[in-house]
C-alpha cells in the first residue's frame, strides 16, 4: 500500500492533460492516469534468463478518456539503470566521500582513500537496497516519462511506464542476464494487459487505483486496447531490454496474443548480446553530448533488416534529459546535468565516438523533451496507426513542426 499511495501521489499531482475545449479544437485527447502495484518482488525473471533476483510489479497508466471510442495500441515504457532508494542523506554522503576520495588518490592518501571508500560502499548500499529501507521512499524512476504518456494518449494510445528497481538493485553491470531479465519483465507487463485487455481478468483486475482517490478505479478495458499492436520504449538500460525483447530470436517469448510491432530506444546500451532485430521497426535516439551510451543497434543491424529501421542524434543532447526525476529540475535526490560542461556557459562537451570532441549549445531538458516527443510520437503514428504521412519527418526530410531544428536522421528502408 506504501508504494500505490507513492504512485498515486505522483500521478495526481500533474495536470490530466489537456481541456475539453482545447482537445476539440486541437485534436489532442484529453488524458487519465491510473496506477497499479502487485508488491516489490511480485516478479522473478525465469531461471533460463540467468539472473537471481526479484523486481516490483508496477506501472503508471496513461489512456484517452474517451476510452470506449476505440480499441487502443499500447506502448510499454522501461526506464533505465538509476539508484533504486530516495535517500537523500546517503546520496549526500556518497557525493561528498567521492569528491574526498578523488582528491585523497590525487594527493596519495590511501588511508584517507580507504575511509572514504567505506563510506562510498556504505551508502551506495542504502541508495540501491531494494526493497528500501523503512521510511524511505523508493525512486521513482518510472515516473520520469510522464511527459510521453500523455502525449502519446492525447493521440489515442494506452501507455504505461512500468518500474525496474529490484533488477537495478542487483545489476549495475552490462552482464547478458540483465537484458535477458528486462526483456522478461516486459513480457510479464505485457501479459497481465493481454489479460486484462481481452477478458477483464488477472492480477490486475481490481487493482488499477485512480490516483485522486486512492481506491480502484471502475474503468474497464476489455476491446480497448489492442495487445497485436503494441510499441515498447526503452531508455538506457531500459533500451537495452527493449531491443532484446524485439530480437528475432525472443519473439516465441512473447505472451500468446501479444505482437511487438515497433521500438523506440532513448539512448540505449550497446547490444551486448548481439542478437539481431530485423524483424520490427526501430528507432535509436541519441544526443551528441551524452557521456553514457551511444548503442549501436543502428549500425548492425542496417543492411539486413526487414523492417524501416531509424537513428537520430540530437546536437547538444544528453543522457538524464530523456528522465525528468534524473535531470537537475525536477529537483529529484541524485538528479544531475551529465553532461561535460563545455569552455563557455551554456555548453557541452561532445563525445562523438572516435571523432574529434568539440563545444556545442547544449539543449535544455524542455527543448530536448520537446523534439523526443516530437518523433516518438512521429514513430508510433506511423508503425502502429499505418500513418504514411509521417513518413518525411521520420526519414529527415521534414523536421517535425514546433521544435528546434537539432536532429538529424539516419534511415534503412526493409529489405
Amino acid at each position: 500500500m506504501r508504494m500505490i499511495m507513492a504512485i498515486a501521489a505522483l500521478a495526481a499531482a500533474t495536470v490530466t492533460g489537456p481541456s475539453a475545449a482545447a482537445a476539440a479544437e486541437s485534436g489532442y485527447r484529453p488524458v487519465n492516469t491510473l496506477v497499479y502495484d502487485l508488491g516489490d518482488q511480485a516478479f522473478r525473471p525465469p531461471a533460463s534468463s540467468g539472473y537471481d533476483g526479484a523486481n516490483e510489479l508496477n506501472g503508471i497508466v496513461y489512456y484517452p478518456a474517451d476510452l470506449e471510442r476505440g480499441n487502443h495500441p499500447l506502448i510499454m515504457i522501461q526506464h533505465g539503470y538509476w539508484q533504486t532508494c530516495a535517500d537523500r542523506v546517503a546520496t549526500e554522503r556518497n557525493t561528498a566521500a567521492q569528491a574526498a576520495f578523488d582528491a585523497a588518490q590525487q594527493a596519495g592518501d590511501d588511508q584517507e582513500a580507504a575511509r572514504q571508500e567505506k563510506i562510498l560502499t556504505e551508502t551506495s548500499a542504502l541508495m540501491n537496497r531494494w526493497p528500501c529501507a523503512p521510511g524511505t521512499k523508493p525512486l521513482p524512476s518510472f515516473a520520469g516519462y510522464d511527459y510521453l504518456g500523455r502525449q502519446l494518449a492525447s493521440r489515442g494510445f494506452v501507455v504505461v511506464s512500468v518500474g525496474v528497481n529490484g533488477i537495478n538493485s542487483t545489476s549495475p553491470g552490462q552482464a547478458p542476464s540483465v537484458y535477458y531479465a528486462r526483456a522478461a519483465l516486459i513480457n510479464a507487463q505485457l501479459g497481465l494487459w493481454q489479460q486484462l485487455a481481452s477478458t477483464g481478468q488477472g492480477p490486475l483486475r481490481g487493482r488499477l487505483i485512480d490516483p485522486r482517490t486512492g481506491r480502484p478505479a471502475g474503468v474497464d478495458f476489455r476491446g480497448h486496447v489492442d495487445l497485436t499492436d503494441v510499441g515498447t520504449i526503452g531508455h538506457s538500460m531500459g533500451g537495452g531490454g527493449v531491443m532484446q525483447q524485439a530480437a528475432d530470436i525472443r519473439h516465441g517469448e512473447w505472451p500468446p496474443g501479444v505482437r511487438v510491432r515497433a521500438v523506440f530506444a532513448l539512448a540505449p546500451t550497446d547490444n551486448w548480446n548481439g542478437e539481431a532485430v530485423t524483424q520490427v521497426p526501430f528507432a535509436i535516439m541519441w544526443g551528441t553530448c551524452d557521456q553514457v551510451n551511444t548503442g549501436d543497434y543502428f549500425a548492425s543491424n542496417a543492411g539486413r533488416n526487414h523492417a524501416p529501421i531509424y537513428h537520430y542524434t540530437l546536437t547538444g543532447g544528453n543522457h538524464d534529459n530523456y528522465n525528468t526525476e534524473w535531470s537537475p529540475a525536477g529537483g529529484q535526490v541524485g538528479a544531475h546535468d551529465e553532461a561535460i560542461p563545455g569552455s563557455a556557459p551554456g555548453t557541452c562537451r561532445t563525445q562523438f565516438p572516435g571523432g574529434p570532441q568539440s563545444d556545442q549549445r547544449e539543449l535544455t531538458e524542455i527543448r530536448q523533451r520537446a523534439v523526443t516527443s516530437a518523433y516518438v510520437t512521429a514513430f508510433f503514428e506511423r508503425h502502429l496507426k499505418n500513418r504514411t504521412d509521417f513518413d518525411a519527418v521520420l526519414t529527415g526530410r521534414r523536421r517535425p513542426p514546433g521544435v528546434p531544428d537539432v536532429a538529424t536522421a539516419e534511415f534503412a528502408d526493409g529489405l
